[in-house]
């Protein structure tokens, strides 16, 4: 097969074979076929699309371009979950401890953040000595001995889709859904899931903007799950405001031990159900019909293992199982802390009508919580809290952000985005709901 001819097949709006896509996926990864036809293909994908089929080969050749982890040995029933990002989603942290002191193993590969947060990984960096980058023997040994463990992704893991990735992100092909959907699918089926829960975001924090677009690409994941022997369930929830009160990499990190502990503050109250919510759908996986079948009991356990101080303790064992500085976990107060805090105050009186959550990710990114390019130094120790949400009543004066700062000059940068960010009315607004549906494959 010449890759000419697979482009011109894909630029006339025909179908492509199993086979086919199988040869290009591989062909390109091994390097014998080059970027300009890669891009050619990718935008005659992304003007042609593709149909369910394509779409699942794709994802199984990109998934089976490299390694693929077996973890039957660590459980005969692996459970994973992705989020497609959000703005102060730290929901990992806490989702995977949670579930692990269920007794359910949970083996994590995440990434770093590109744009306007850190990762996963940078947040767990925050913690001194922590240790993301293991060999794939180190990282099995970890999830058999410990029940959890959440590392970086290895590069041998779906090495095609981090190279078509690189070509889409230059090529203005990024918003395809075919190809957004095999991305993930492909890495968490390559990561060893049985079954996988997706929180696809939408809202002006998130990459869907809005609902119809997230149960869109939700409705194509569940379908490459169930086609390619994966039970998948997809949450659809809103992020037109923060989840949670913080935004910044330590920052997070701390407000996650707090709710591991089962001292949520009232301002992260959302971001705890949403972790429950997550949760209960791993579990739902995870007992196949057989446990964890009354969701709102499993809920419910759910919430006496935050309480009990048992998900936290889980969490601290992960942490010293990877090196990190366990005593940032017994007192957050010795997590990376910025030399300034700035409030910004409510203009006037109101009830909180919206909470632009873009505009508190593109302050957070001004005070160098983000990265514009892979690489880039991020200063752990800054962001934005907002103790603020929609609906809740401010006094004029109050504070509706305060600003972790190292420089004055990036806290006035911020305080420029937090202007446009929060809406206040005489009328008391209905708080958006935290999940609007879910799509199952089951």
């Amino acid at each position: 097969m010449r890759a000419v001819d697979l482009i011109a097949k894909k630029r006339d709006g025909e179908v492509l074979t199993r086979e086919e896509i199988k040869h290009f996926i591989d062909d390109f990864t091994r390097g014998d076929i080059p970027d300009y036809q890669a891009a050619a293909w990718l935008m005659a994908v992304f003007l042609r699309g593709m149909n369910r089929q394509e779409i699942v080969d794709l994802t199984l050749a990109m998934a089976y371009s490299g390694d693929v982890l077996d973890l039957s040995d660590i459980s005969e029933y692996s459970v994973d979950k992705h989020s497609s990002g959000g703005v102060g989603d730290k929901t990992s942290l806490v989702v995977l401890p949670l579930v692990a002191a269920c007794g359910v193993p949970v083996a994590k590969m995440s990434g770093r953040g590109l744009g306007f947060s850190g990762g996963t990984l940078d947040k767990l960096e925050s913690i001194a000595g922590y240790n993301v980058n293991l060999s794939g023997e180190e990282f099995r040994a970890l999830a058999k001995a410990n029940g959890i463990v959440l590392a970086g992704q290895s590069a041998s893991l779906a090495p095609a889709d981090a190279k078509l990735y690189a070509l889409r992100d230059v090529t203005a092909t990024v918003p395809c859904l075919p190809l957004i959907a095999s991305s993930i699918m492909s890495k968490k089926i390559a990561a060893g899931a049985n079954g996988i829960v997706l929180d696809v975001k939408y809202g002006r924090g998130a990459f869907m903007t809005t609902a119809e677009d997230a149960r869109a690409l939700a409705q194509i994941m569940v379908e490459i799950g169930a086609d390619a022997g994966r039970d998948v369930i997809a949450l659809i929830s809103n992020m037109n405001q923060p989840l949670g009160a913080a935004v910044g990499n330590a920052l997070e990190v701390r407000e996650a031990i707090q709710v591991l502990g089962g001292h949520a503050p009232a301002e992260a109250k959302d971001f705890e159900e949403h972790c429950l919510i997550v949760a209960t759908q791993m579990l739902r996986l995870a007992g196949r019909g057989q446990r964890w079948t009354d969701e709102a009991q499993t809920h419910a356990m759910l919430q006496e293992m935050l309480e009990s101080g048992k998900a936290l303790a889980v969490f601290r064992r992960m942490v010293e199982a990877q090196g990190g500085d366990v005593r940032m976990v017994d007192d957050p107060a010795l997590l990376p802390s910025a030399r300034l805090l700035v409030p910004h105050h409510a203009p006037t009186g109101g009830y909180v009508a919206d909470v632009d959550a873009l505009a508190i990710a593109r302050a957070s990114f001004d005070l160098g919580a983000g990265r514009e390019k892979k690489g880039d130094p991020v200063d752990l120790a800054v962001g934005v809290y907002v103790p603020v949400k929609i609906g809740q009543y401010v006094k004029k004066g109050g504070v509706l952000a305060m600003i972790y700062t190292n420089s004055e000059a990036k806290a006035e940068m911020a305080r420029e985005q937090l202007a446009r960010a929060f809406e206040l009315s005489n009328v008391r607004m209905t708080p958006p709901p935290l999940v609007d549906g879910m799509i199952s494959s089951l």
